[in-house]
């Protein structure tokens, strides 16, 4: 069922009078698709971040037909050059940005004495260091408005993952960023938080299944039987997150990190 701005809370209609200026990074498919989208609906401009431009030309254009802003912004979030050029293009195109989604992400999945270097600094390059790129660059707009939003998406796996000492290990470490952020960072207005998924259904999910020779539904179903409503999550959920985080409501909430894995973490750990 297609959401409109009709179908929003009562806050949520209230925020859509206060337009702002948000970044997804990762945002062509799956989770980074998913808030693109509901941000744009909540009433926010949204530039759709990925690789190229023409990766998120399809989000843009789901954006565009659902009657909101976007644009689509080419850069390799690890590429310190790559995001000068693209928070130029964001301020130029759609305004000043107070709202950044630390999304952007990449699996190279071995056991450790497998994993090759370049599987580690990757993975560590693009969770850790595009963060810290994207982050540096946008906040020196939000300290300017008084206001911003900063949310970086984690993982259940920063808890430990067979297989994913590198993505395990970003994803504690943007923990860490998160904290650290909103202490430096909350005097200005700008709040920090991260969220973390569990079992999401996406096209990331989908590559895993097959890199391991199981049929998707059955690996689904695996996964479903290890939360406690016994079901996978959607991209939507992890948006659902997102949008509590960067309203204007949720000022007094940061350096929080919200698991989004239909259970307790213990559960998944």
């Amino acid at each position: 069922m297609t959401e409109t701005a009709g179908d929003l809370g009562a806050n949520q209609r209230e925020d859509l009078s206060q337009q702002r200026v948000a970044v997804v990074t990762g945002a062509a498919r799956g989770i980074g698709a998913a808030i693109a989208r509901r941000l744009a609906r909540e009433g926010h401009a949204v530039a759709v971040l990925d690789l190229t431009v023409a990766r998120g030309a399809e989000t843009v254009r789901a954006i565009q037909t659902g009657g909101g802003t976007a644009v689509a912004v080419g850069a390799d979030v690890a590429d310190e050059d790559a995001v000068a050029a693209a928070f130029d293009t964001i301020e130029n195109e759609l305004g000043a940005p107070c709202i950044l989604i630390n999304n952007a992400g990449i699996i190279r999945d071995n056991l450790l004495f497998k994993m090759t270097v370049e599987d580690w600094d990757q993975v560590i390059g693009v969770h850790l260091r595009g963060a810290f790129l994207m982050s540096r660059s946008a906040q020196r707009y939000m300290v300017a408005a008084g206001f911003g939003r900063i949310v970086n998406i984690s993982s259940t796996s920063s808890l430990g993952n067979r297989g994913q000492a590198n993505y395990s290990a970003a994803k504690a470490g943007l923990l860490g960023f998160t904290r650290t952020l909103a202490m430096e960072l909350g005097s200005f207005g700008v709040t920090v938080n991260a969220v973390a998924p569990g079992y999401i259904e996406t096209e990331m999910t989908l590559a895993t299944a097959e890199r391991m020779g199981i049929p998707f539904d059955v690996m689904l179903e695996e996964w479903a039987s290890h939360t406690s409503v016994g079901s996978i999550g959607q991209p939507d959920d992890i948006a659902n997150a997102v949008s509590f985080f960067v309203s204007e409501q949720s000022g007094y909430v940061s350096g929080q990190l919200l698991y989004v894995a239909g259970g307790p973490a213990s559960e998944l750990s």
